[in-house]
């Protein structure tokens, strides 16, 4: 069962995220609205990863679910992206059990509860 959604925004085949727990955007419908994603996200009490500053946004304002993981990596090759992604996804995953919201960064990872 899924507890993650992948935003479209993300890479959709990603070792990280070929899991059965997790969903992407695109297996569901590529182009649903931020509205909708959150809606589903919630419905189904999921946590959205994505890269849209967006859904930080309103999770402040809001109390899950859903949680969101804010990715704020930049623009970088795919290789790049896995390998920043691979060194702090096991303290993104432990951070989103207790935070509603993770921002990843390059250098560090920050939660708000």
């Amino acid at each position: 069962m899924p507890r993650y959604l992948v935003d479209v925004n993300l890479p959709r085949f990603f070792s990280q995220w070929n899991r059965d727990d997790f969903v992407h955007q695109h297996d569901l419908d590529p182009i649903l609205h931020d509205a909708k994603i959150w809606d589903y996200a919630k419905h189904h009490d999921l946590t959205i990863i994505t890269k849209d500053s967006d859904f930080s946004s309103r999770i402040l304002l809001s109390d899950p679910p859903p949680k969101v993981i804010h990715v704020r990596l930049g623009n970088m090759d795919m290789r790049s992206f896995h390998e920043a992604i691979a060194r702090c996804w096991q303290d993104v995953l432990a951070m989103n059990e207790t935070h509603k919201l993770v921002i990843v960064h390059t250098d560090r990872v920050e939660g708000v509860r």
